[in-house]
């Protein structure tokens, strides 16, 4: 069929016709522009079934994972803040992955470097607590994040009780031949900040007594700490 030219147009015709564009124009003009909305970050497969599923490649299955959990917050058209994700879900999807992967220290670098660092103390409180079980299981290997740990509660929620409790168990339990001497020597200080000065010199002295310590500049250093608490607890 062939199309009759514009200017073949009857004008009650063209003017409807220009009417309908200018009011099509008006509509676009008026309406926002769509906006991409963040997507709630999915609940994980259970653990079972991701072993299934990975058909005997679970370091490739908690990679890419990992690298799933990490572009969460950077979605097409959006930026999620860290702090507006569900920290519930966030550390479902870190046990998974580590489950998959004991071996790697990324999940926990993640946990104590990216997701305990927002300022939203709720969330820094549980992902420390997450840091501080995962340690537990492995920790003469996981001893750095929850050395952070310690850092974050002292420094960021000012929580000296619980700064104090990760330091213990980084004396208690991180006792291997690679975890070095300033990690154990955290609770010490923190003791101290603490004013529990008897228990800090305790400490301190028998760590000096214990051989651990081999540095000589270390060794002169925590020497004369002791006397410094020593001469404080006697005031």
């Amino acid at each position: 069929m062939k199309q009759r030219p514009l200017r073949d147009l009857s004008w009650p015709l063209k003017l409807a016709l220009v009417t309908a564009l200018g009011l099509q124009f008006l509509v676009h003009s008026l309406t926002p522009p769509a906006r991409a909305r963040a997507q709630d970050l999915p609940t994980p497969t259970s653990i079972a079934a991701l072993q299934a599923a990975s058909m005997g490649e679970q370091l490739g299955l908690a990679k890419a994972l990992m690298l799933k959990l990490q572009a969460f917050d950077n979605q097409p058209g959006v930026s999620i803040p860290f702090r507006d994700l569900d920290y519930d879900r966030v550390e479902q999807w870190l046990e998974r992955i580590i489950a998959l992967d004991p071996q790697s220290q990324y999940p926990l670098l993640s946990a104590s470097r990216l997701y305990a660092e927002v300022p939203v103390e709720a969330k820094q409180r549980r992902m420390l607590e997450f840091v501080y079980r995962a340690f537990l299981q492995d920790p003469n290997r996981r001893w750095p994040w929850l050395a952070h740990g310690v850092v974050i509660a002292k420094h960021r929620l000012h929580d000296l009780p619980l700064a104090q409790r990760y330091a213990m168990a980084l004396r208690e339990n991180a006792t291997g031949k690679s975890v070095p001497s300033w990690a154990q020597q955290m609770e010490i200080f923190i003791r101290e900040d603490m004013n529990e000065l008897e228990s800090a010199k305790v400490l301190l002295g028998g760590l000096l007594q214990s051989g651990k310590i081999s540095d000589t500049h270390e060794w002169n250093f925590l020497s004369a700490k002791l006397k410094e608490l020593e001469a404080r607890n006697r005031k």
